[in-house]
Protein backbone atom coordinates (compact mmCIF):
# COMPACT_ATOMS: atom_id res chain seq x y z
CA UNK A 1 0.00 0.00 0.00
CA UNK A 2 1.07 3.25 -1.40
CA UNK A 3 1.36 6.37 1.24
CA UNK A 4 -1.60 8.29 -0.70
CA UNK A 5 -4.12 4.78 -0.41
CA UNK A 6 -2.96 4.76 3.23
CA UNK A 7 -4.06 8.40 3.94
CA UNK A 8 -7.13 8.10 1.96
CA UNK A 9 -7.68 4.95 4.36
CA UNK A 10 -7.35 6.76 7.57
CA UNK A 11 -9.95 9.79 6.50
CA UNK A 12 -12.62 7.31 5.40
CA UNK A 13 -12.07 5.22 8.67
CA UNK A 14 -15.31 4.89 10.33
CA UNK A 15 -13.91 5.92 13.78
CA UNK A 16 -13.50 9.66 11.64
CA UNK A 17 -16.72 9.87 9.97
CA UNK A 18 -19.04 8.60 12.40
CA UNK A 19 -17.68 12.05 13.81
CA UNK A 20 -19.49 13.97 10.86
CA UNK A 21 -22.80 14.80 12.25
CA UNK A 22 -21.54 16.56 15.75
CA UNK A 23 -21.52 19.81 14.22
CA UNK A 24 -24.89 19.89 13.10
CA UNK A 25 -26.21 18.60 16.85
CA UNK A 26 -23.55 21.53 18.41
CA UNK A 27 -25.46 24.56 16.25
CA UNK A 28 -28.38 24.05 17.85
CA UNK A 29 -27.20 25.13 20.88
CA UNK A 30 -25.15 28.35 19.47
CA UNK A 31 -28.30 30.51 20.71
CA UNK A 32 -28.25 29.41 23.96
CA UNK A 33 -24.28 28.86 25.05
CA UNK A 34 -24.33 32.71 26.43
CA UNK A 35 -26.46 31.00 29.30
CA UNK A 36 -23.49 28.91 30.30
CA UNK A 37 -21.84 31.20 32.28
CA UNK A 38 -19.86 28.64 34.65
CA UNK A 39 -18.54 27.10 31.63
CA UNK A 40 -15.04 27.65 30.60
CA UNK A 41 -15.10 24.84 27.76
CA UNK A 42 -17.92 22.77 26.50
CA UNK A 43 -18.26 20.31 23.15
CA UNK A 44 -14.75 19.54 21.53
CA UNK A 45 -12.93 18.67 24.15
CA UNK A 46 -12.93 15.25 26.29
CA UNK A 47 -14.92 16.83 29.03
CA UNK A 48 -16.77 20.04 29.76
CA UNK A 49 -14.86 22.30 32.25
CA UNK A 50 -16.91 24.42 35.08
CA UNK A 51 -15.88 26.50 36.80
CA UNK A 52 -17.11 26.29 40.45
CA UNK A 53 -15.61 29.67 41.73
CA UNK A 54 -12.33 27.72 43.69
CA UNK A 55 -8.90 26.69 42.48
CA UNK A 56 -10.74 23.71 40.89
CA UNK A 57 -13.07 22.70 37.95
CA UNK A 58 -15.27 20.33 37.61
CA UNK A 59 -14.68 18.15 34.74
CA UNK A 60 -17.93 16.66 32.98
CA UNK A 61 -17.99 13.92 30.17
CA UNK A 62 -20.16 11.00 28.39
CA UNK A 63 -19.56 8.20 26.37
CA UNK A 64 -22.32 5.75 24.88
CA UNK A 65 -21.11 2.30 23.63
CA UNK A 66 -21.02 1.70 20.37
CA UNK A 67 -24.48 -0.72 19.35
CA UNK A 68 -22.04 -3.35 17.59
CA UNK A 69 -19.98 -3.88 21.25
CA UNK A 70 -23.32 -4.42 23.15
CA UNK A 71 -24.64 -6.57 20.69
CA UNK A 72 -21.49 -8.33 20.67
CA UNK A 73 -20.64 -8.70 24.10
CA UNK A 74 -22.65 -7.30 27.54
CA UNK A 75 -19.71 -7.51 29.84
CA UNK A 76 -16.99 -5.85 27.85
CA UNK A 77 -19.78 -2.75 26.93
CA UNK A 78 -20.01 -2.31 30.74
CA UNK A 79 -16.26 -2.49 31.18
CA UNK A 80 -15.60 -0.48 28.77
CA UNK A 81 -17.88 2.10 29.28
CA UNK A 82 -15.80 2.59 32.51
CA UNK A 83 -12.97 2.54 30.63
CA UNK A 84 -13.77 5.31 27.88
CA UNK A 85 -15.06 7.61 30.15
CA UNK A 86 -12.30 7.74 32.78
CA UNK A 87 -9.83 8.03 29.84
CA UNK A 88 -12.01 11.50 29.27
CA UNK A 89 -11.29 12.61 32.82
CA UNK A 90 -7.80 11.51 32.93
CA UNK A 91 -6.64 13.14 29.47
CA UNK A 92 -7.39 16.24 30.74
CA UNK A 93 -5.17 16.11 33.52
CA UNK A 94 -8.64 15.83 35.91
CA UNK A 95 -9.03 12.77 38.67
CA UNK A 96 -12.25 11.22 38.08
CA UNK A 97 -14.89 10.77 40.71
CA UNK A 98 -17.39 9.09 40.37
CA UNK A 99 -19.87 8.06 36.97
CA UNK A 100 -23.83 7.41 36.29
CA UNK A 101 -25.43 5.34 33.45
CA UNK A 102 -28.44 5.20 31.53
CA UNK A 103 -29.25 1.76 30.09
CA UNK A 104 -31.74 0.20 28.44
CA UNK A 105 -32.78 -3.53 27.82
CA UNK A 106 -35.37 -6.44 28.05
CA UNK A 107 -32.93 -9.00 28.39
CA UNK A 108 -32.27 -9.62 31.84
CA UNK A 109 -29.17 -12.18 31.34
CA UNK A 110 -27.56 -9.02 29.25
CA UNK A 111 -28.59 -6.57 31.82
CA UNK A 112 -26.83 -8.45 34.21
CA UNK A 113 -23.38 -8.98 32.33
CA UNK A 114 -23.39 -5.30 31.60
CA UNK A 115 -23.49 -4.77 35.21
CA UNK A 116 -20.92 -7.22 35.83
CA UNK A 117 -18.83 -5.64 33.70
CA UNK A 118 -19.36 -1.91 35.30
CA UNK A 119 -18.43 -3.44 38.35
CA UNK A 120 -15.10 -5.25 37.15
CA UNK A 121 -14.73 -1.78 35.62
CA UNK A 122 -15.07 0.09 38.89
CA UNK A 123 -12.61 -2.50 40.88
CA UNK A 124 -10.28 -1.93 38.55
CA UNK A 125 -10.10 2.02 38.65
CA UNK A 126 -11.59 2.69 41.11
CA UNK A 127 -14.34 5.06 40.50
CA UNK A 128 -17.64 4.60 41.64
CA UNK A 129 -21.04 4.07 39.71
CA UNK A 130 -23.52 5.90 41.82
CA UNK A 131 -26.33 5.64 40.19
CA UNK A 132 -28.61 5.93 36.94
CA UNK A 133 -31.90 5.14 35.23
CA UNK A 134 -33.05 1.79 33.70
CA UNK A 135 -35.00 1.21 30.78
CA UNK A 136 -36.06 -2.46 31.39
CA UNK A 137 -38.75 -2.49 28.22
CA UNK A 138 -36.87 -1.92 25.41
CA UNK A 139 -36.36 -4.12 21.99
CA UNK A 140 -32.58 -3.36 22.30
CA UNK A 141 -29.36 -3.03 24.58
CA UNK A 142 -27.65 0.00 25.02
CA UNK A 143 -25.54 1.93 27.27
CA UNK A 144 -24.63 5.35 28.13
CA UNK A 145 -22.25 6.40 30.86
CA UNK A 146 -21.68 10.20 32.27
CA UNK A 147 -18.71 11.26 34.69
CA UNK A 148 -17.49 13.85 36.57
CA UNK A 149 -13.61 14.81 38.03
CA UNK A 150 -11.67 17.59 39.31
CA UNK A 151 -8.64 18.75 38.07
CA UNK A 152 -6.75 22.49 39.40
CA UNK A 153 -7.97 24.89 37.22
CA UNK A 154 -4.29 25.78 35.69
CA UNK A 155 -3.20 22.64 35.17
CA UNK A 156 -6.40 21.25 32.87
CA UNK A 157 -4.94 20.07 29.59
CA UNK A 158 -7.17 20.91 27.02
CA UNK A 159 -7.66 20.19 22.68
CA UNK A 160 -7.77 23.82 21.87
CA UNK A 161 -4.34 25.18 22.66
CA UNK A 162 -1.87 23.64 20.20
CA UNK A 163 0.03 26.30 18.50
CA UNK A 164 2.25 26.26 15.45
CA UNK A 165 5.52 25.16 15.97
CA UNK A 166 4.69 22.86 18.96
CA UNK A 167 5.99 19.04 18.70
CA UNK A 168 3.63 16.06 18.60
CA UNK A 169 4.14 13.58 21.01
CA UNK A 170 2.23 10.04 21.13
CA UNK A 171 2.26 7.50 24.25
CA UNK A 172 0.79 4.18 24.46
CA UNK A 173 0.70 1.31 26.87
CA UNK A 174 2.48 -0.96 24.50
CA UNK A 175 1.36 -4.36 26.75
CA UNK A 176 -1.66 -4.98 25.39
CA UNK A 177 -3.80 -7.38 22.93
CA UNK A 178 -6.25 -6.52 19.93
CA UNK A 179 -10.13 -7.19 21.84
CA UNK A 180 -11.86 -10.03 20.79
CA UNK A 181 -14.61 -8.04 19.65
CA UNK A 182 -12.70 -5.11 17.47
CA UNK A 183 -9.93 -5.40 15.68
CA UNK A 184 -9.64 -1.35 16.56
CA UNK A 185 -9.53 -2.33 20.19
CA UNK A 186 -6.33 -2.45 22.43
CA UNK A 187 -7.10 -4.22 25.52
CA UNK A 188 -4.45 -2.60 28.12
CA UNK A 189 -6.59 -3.38 31.20
CA UNK A 190 -8.31 -6.41 32.15
CA UNK A 191 -5.66 -8.29 32.65
CA UNK A 192 -3.50 -6.47 34.41
CA UNK A 193 -2.96 -5.51 37.76
CA UNK A 194 -5.48 -2.88 39.64
CA UNK A 195 -2.69 -0.90 41.07
CA UNK A 196 -0.74 -0.66 37.74
CA UNK A 197 -3.94 0.41 35.54
CA UNK A 198 -4.26 3.56 37.87
CA UNK A 199 -0.61 4.55 37.83
CA UNK A 200 -0.83 4.71 33.95
CA UNK A 201 -3.88 6.33 33.80
CA UNK A 202 -3.39 8.54 35.90
CA UNK A 203 -0.37 9.98 34.80
CA UNK A 204 -1.44 12.79 32.88
CA UNK A 205 -2.33 14.37 35.89
CA UNK A 206 1.16 14.61 36.59
CA UNK A 207 2.11 15.85 33.19
CA UNK A 208 -0.79 18.32 33.74
CA UNK A 209 1.07 19.57 36.90
CA UNK A 210 3.91 20.04 35.52
CA UNK A 211 2.87 21.84 32.97
CA UNK A 212 4.54 19.74 30.44
CA UNK A 213 2.10 19.57 27.31
CA UNK A 214 -0.21 22.68 25.80
CA UNK A 215 -3.04 20.50 24.39
CA UNK A 216 -4.00 16.41 23.97
CA UNK A 217 -6.23 14.15 24.36
CA UNK A 218 -6.77 10.25 25.11
CA UNK A 219 -6.32 8.60 21.54
CA UNK A 220 -10.28 7.45 20.69
CA UNK A 221 -12.26 6.05 18.71
CA UNK A 222 -10.75 8.07 15.55
CA UNK A 223 -7.62 6.75 15.91
CA UNK A 224 -4.12 8.19 16.27
CA UNK A 225 -4.28 10.47 13.38
CA UNK A 226 -8.03 10.76 13.35
CA UNK A 227 -7.28 12.24 17.18
CA UNK A 228 -4.45 14.02 16.30
CA UNK A 229 -6.85 15.57 13.85
CA UNK A 230 -9.56 16.62 15.93
CA UNK A 231 -6.90 18.25 18.49
CA UNK A 232 -5.76 20.32 15.24
CA UNK A 233 -9.13 21.05 14.11
CA UNK A 234 -10.19 22.84 17.37
CA UNK A 235 -6.81 24.59 17.96
CA UNK A 236 -7.08 25.54 14.09
CA UNK A 237 -3.61 24.14 13.31
CA UNK A 238 -2.26 21.63 11.40
CA UNK A 239 0.60 18.75 11.89
CA UNK A 240 3.30 17.03 10.08
CA UNK A 241 3.62 13.62 11.03
CA UNK A 242 6.58 11.51 10.44
CA UNK A 243 4.96 7.73 10.58
CA UNK A 244 8.50 5.62 11.07
CA UNK A 245 8.65 7.50 14.71
CA UNK A 246 4.96 6.29 15.64
CA UNK A 247 5.64 3.39 18.25
CA UNK A 248 3.83 0.16 16.63
CA UNK A 249 3.58 -3.47 18.36
CA UNK A 250 5.33 -5.86 16.85
CA UNK A 251 3.73 -8.14 14.27
CA UNK A 252 0.26 -5.66 13.88
CA UNK A 253 0.10 -3.98 10.69
CA UNK A 254 0.83 0.08 10.92
CA UNK A 255 -2.64 1.02 9.38
CA UNK A 256 -4.29 -1.07 11.89
CA UNK A 257 -2.57 0.52 14.82
CA UNK A 258 -3.12 4.13 13.34
CA UNK A 259 -7.32 3.17 13.36
CA UNK A 260 -7.32 1.11 16.88
CA UNK A 261 -8.49 3.02 19.86
CA UNK A 262 -5.76 1.64 22.72
CA UNK A 263 -7.76 2.33 25.70
CA UNK A 264 -4.72 3.77 27.47
CA UNK A 265 -3.32 6.30 24.63
CA UNK A 266 -2.71 9.86 24.31
CA UNK A 267 -1.72 12.13 21.92
CA UNK A 268 -0.25 15.91 22.99
CA UNK A 269 1.33 18.88 22.02
CA UNK A 270 4.55 20.30 23.78
CA UNK A 271 7.06 23.04 23.59
CA UNK A 272 10.19 21.48 21.84
CA UNK A 273 11.94 22.43 25.34
CA UNK A 274 10.06 20.01 27.34
CA UNK A 275 9.40 17.29 25.09
CA UNK A 276 11.88 15.11 26.26
CA UNK A 277 10.81 15.60 30.26
CA UNK A 278 7.02 14.51 28.77
CA UNK A 279 8.35 11.42 27.67
CA UNK A 280 10.29 10.64 30.35
CA UNK A 281 7.14 11.03 32.81
CA UNK A 282 5.18 8.96 30.57
CA UNK A 283 7.77 5.86 30.12
CA UNK A 284 8.46 6.36 34.39
CA UNK A 285 4.54 4.79 33.71
CA UNK A 286 4.98 2.06 31.91
CA UNK A 287 4.11 4.04 28.51
CA UNK A 288 5.62 3.91 25.30
CA UNK A 289 6.04 7.60 24.08
CA UNK A 290 8.13 9.39 21.16
CA UNK A 291 7.63 12.49 19.45
CA UNK A 292 6.16 11.97 16.09
CA UNK A 293 6.10 15.55 14.28
CA UNK A 294 4.99 19.04 14.77
CA UNK A 295 2.52 21.68 14.70
CA UNK A 296 2.34 24.49 12.07
CA UNK A 297 -0.06 26.92 10.79
CA UNK A 298 -1.37 25.17 7.72
CA UNK A 299 -4.43 23.70 8.87
CA UNK A 300 -3.47 20.85 7.13
CA UNK A 301 -2.84 16.94 8.85
CA UNK A 302 0.18 15.26 6.59
CA UNK A 303 1.46 12.26 6.81
CA UNK A 304 4.79 11.24 5.84
CA UNK A 305 7.85 8.48 5.25
CA UNK A 306 10.60 7.06 3.15
CA UNK A 307 7.84 6.65 0.14
CA UNK A 308 6.38 10.05 0.40
CA UNK A 309 4.26 12.70 1.90
CA UNK A 310 -0.07 12.60 1.89
CA UNK A 311 -2.71 15.00 3.36
CA UNK A 312 -5.16 12.78 5.38
CA UNK A 313 -7.17 16.18 6.34
CA UNK A 314 -7.45 19.95 4.65
CA UNK A 315 -9.43 21.58 7.38
CA UNK A 316 -9.72 24.48 4.87
CA UNK A 317 -11.85 22.18 2.87
CA UNK A 318 -13.72 20.01 5.14
CA UNK A 319 -13.35 19.22 9.07
CA UNK A 320 -13.75 15.47 10.77
CA UNK A 321 -16.35 17.98 13.50
CA UNK A 322 -16.66 20.52 11.89
CA UNK A 323 -16.32 22.39 15.90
Amino acid sequence: MNIEELAANLRNFEGVTRKKPIADIVSIFETVRSEYGEVIDDFGDDAAIIDIGTDDVILFAADAIWGRIVNKSPWWTGYTSVVVNVNDISAMGGRPLAMVNVMSSSDLESTEEIMKGIRDGIKKFGVPMVGGHMHPDTPYNSLAVAIIGIAKKDCVIRSDSANPGDVVIVAYDMDGLVGKNSPYSWDTTSFKNADVVRERFMVMQEIGEKKLVTAGKDISNPGTIGTLGMLCEVSRVGASVDLSKIPCPEGLDLEQWLKIYPATGYVVTAKAKHAAECVEVFENAGIKAAVIGEINDSQVIDIYSDSGKAVVFDFKESGITGI
